[in-house]
């Protein structure tokens, strides 16, 4: 399955929504990848076992279950979740790229890509779906905590 979308962070024509800085959405997306738990609540444990200058590699522990992943981190504008095939897991990821069509439009694309062939996604077509409607609630949670984090400062000064 392969499945993306978008979500908007800025729009200049809506004076509802608090205005996030490019700065402030990048610091919140690497927030997300290094403290998940912030954000994924059914979340036990997140370890970070390795950096480079790249990104970091994780082990993110959910019950029993335990999935190792890599982070890539491509300074100022994605953030790249790449998990490896790993015993009942196939290899999957999942990319979130900063994008800003204009200078006060600003929106976040995400990008999932679970690896399966055609044939695979279409005996799963039901199942995909629902996993489409998980993942998109789930990035608005992302964005909806990121909104609250930058409204109490905590996305400003922290990392560049």
């Amino acid at each position: 399955m392969k499945f993306e979308h978008l979500i908007e962070i800025n729009d200049p024509l809506n004076p509802l929504i608090d205005t996030i800085t490019p700065a402030q959405l990048w610091r919140g997306l690497v927030l997300r990848a290094e403290s998940p738990k912030l954000f994924v609540p059914h979340l036990d444990e997140c370890s970070i076992d390795a950096r480079d200058a790249d990104g970091f590699t994780r082990r993110l522990r959910y019950g029993e279950l335990v999935i190792e992943d890599r982070v890539l981190l491509a300074a100022p504008h994605q953030v790249r979740y790449e998990v490896a095939a790993q015993k009942d897991i196939s290899a999957s990821s999942l990319v979130m790229t900063i994008e800003a069509p204009t200078p006060e439009r600003l929106w976040v694309r995400f990008q999932y890509d679970d690896g399966h062939d055609a044939a695979t996604d279409s005996a799963n077509a039901m199942y995909d779906d629902f996993r489409r409607s998980a993942y998109q609630e789930s990035d608005i949670d992302t964005i909806r905590i990121l909104r609250e984090l930058a409204g109490q400062g905590r996305l400003d000064g922290m990392l560049n």
